[in-house]
């Protein structure tokens, strides 16, 4: 298999997590690709212009990581990632209020970056009370997190670790204490280090 992939995307991260988790990290072959280089073939690849896109042995080209992941996790037999109902829903619940953050925080961080006559404030406010009411929602539930590891867990894990990376200064744990103690644990799961986002030097 073949993941077109971005060091810095989230949700390129959710992929690689749970491949790692489920023991295919070793069967797929990763091309980075930078989706804003004009030259990028990645349109040729998926429509959509976006990574991740995983093109499987057969030649099937899937996208987004929500799709990738169920089906990574299709592939093994061990302990699912996605569990069958009712564990299902409260794990795709998690796991859309995580690419809800991941979404609204990537929105934000566009944002900023154009130039500043044109950048909206409003928009940028709007995309962090996104972001906040997300946090204070999984500061509520945090006991929901503490069972079976599931896409769900992974993808708050991943959405935390991206605040972390694009927001450091605006510390989201001193609100969100008890989801700040569950992160401190996922967070040090080999399947977490091993994917850290970074920057390309």
């Amino acid at each position: 298999m073949k993941l077109r992939y971005s060091a810095t995307s989230p949700y390129v991260r959710k992929v690689s997590v749970c491949a790692i988790e489920i023991g295919l990290n070793d069967r797929i072959e990763q091309i980075p690709t930078a989706v804003w280089d004009s030259a990028t073939d990645i349109g040729t690849v998926n429509p959509l212009g976006k990574v991740p896109a995983l093109v499987t042995d057969e030649g099937l080209v899937l996208f987004d990581s929500p799709v990738i992941c169920e089906y990574l996790d299709s592939l093994h037999d061990g302990v699912k990632l996605f569990p069958e109902a009712p564990a299902r829903w409260t794990a795709l619940r998690f796991q859309a209020i995580a690419d809800g953050i991941f979404d609204a925080a990537i929105l934000r961080l566009v944002e900023g970056k154009r130039d500043e006559a044109l950048q909206s404030l409003d928009w940028m406010a709007r995309q962090k009370a996104v972001v906040d009411r997300a946090l204070a929602s999984l500061e509520t539930d945090v006991a929901e997190l503490s069972g079976p590891l599931t896409i769900g867990g992974l993808s708050v894990g991943i959405a935390l670790g991206y605040l972390d990376f694009r927001y450091a200064d605006e510390n989201w744990r001193h609100h969100c204490p008890a989801l700040a103690d569950w992160y401190e644990v996922i967070s040090e799961r080999p399947s977490m280090l091993a994917t850290v986002p970074k920057d390309p030097t």
